[in-house]
């Protein structure tokens, strides 16, 4: 069989591996020294797995865990591709601990085939950002979607304390002091001593935002004020925290409907 397309791609975040593939190579049983996670893009494949053979068609999340048997197949004549993203264990396993409230130090993402369109979503969210020089924001949205991907690949459930008020303030008032700071998830929930799903959870609950869409939606404020204050458009997505004048105009135009430059202009 031919071994078709296999893509090593760059990432944004240490410890963590990206492989795209297309192919209808039949794969022997084998296992990785990381946690696998990955969409199947098109086609279908079967699999053996550590809780026996498993289909997966498009838009399942496929998952493999450190030292798990595994194999994999096309179903039928066709080819299929996927994406996949290793994490090393130290990567996922203070996450996996902090969400199940596991401390003995054996975590495992225990389904090997994930039919949820919402697990789907986020994966390709943070295969983009991790990925795509361009289709990323910060740290801190890397570190959000990769903690609701484990939260909906988890099937997280225990009831955690509610985020305390005082903390949602102080990453807020961190967020509106400097927009343009490249901050973290982490650096924002260690101002209140909460953890990071607490703050993403409480934060959205108040603001109607995440942290990261709430960073955005200033950072955009600050770019509309520089505009309007004669600023040119490159100069005002530096000086909001963008990363080029692009990817801010494409925020631009999804949030306010018009480019930058027509609202340069409307305000002349």
């Amino acid at each position: 069989m031919k071994k078709g397309r296999f893509t090593t791609l760059r990432c944004e975040m240490t410890g963590v591996h990206a492989v795209s593939a297309d192919t209808s190579f039949s794969f022997g049983r084998h296992t990785h020294d990381q946690f696998g996670i990955g969409l199947i893009d098109r086609g279908a494949q079967v699999s053996m797995s550590g809780r026996g053979i498993v289909e997966a068609r498009v838009g399942d999340i496929i998952t493999v865990n450190p030292g798990e048997v595994h194999d994999g197949s096309p179903l039928g004549t066709e080819s299929r591709s996927w994406r996949m993203l290793y994490f090393e264990p130290e990567v996922l396993s203070g996450v996996i601990q902090r969400q199940t409230e596991n401390n003995m130090g054996c975590v495992e993402l225990s389904s090997p085939v994930v039919h949820n369109h919402e697990s789907a979503i986020y994966f390709s969210t943070l295969f983009r950002s991790l990925t795509d020089p361009c289709g990323g924001d910060s740290e801190i949205e890397r570190e959000e979607t990769l903690l609701v991907l484990l939260t909906s690949l988890l099937g997280y459930q225990h009831q955690e304390r509610a985020c305390a008020p005082r903390a949602i303030a102080l990453a807020r008032e961190r967020i509106d002091d400097d927009p343009s700071l490249a901050l973290s998830l982490y650096e924002l929930s260690e101002l209140g001593g909460v953890s990071q799903f607490q703050l993403l959870r409480g934060f959205s609950k108040v603001t109607g935002f995440t942290p990261h869409a709430y960073l955005i939606q200033r950072r955009l404020q600050r770019v509309r004020q520089l505009i309007a204050g004669g600023m040119s458009l490159a100069d005002a997505s530096h000086a909001a925290g963008f990363a080029d004048q692009s990817h801010m105009t494409r925020l631009f135009v999804r949030t306010y409907g018009i480019t930058p430059g027509a609202y340069a202009m409307a305000v002349k």
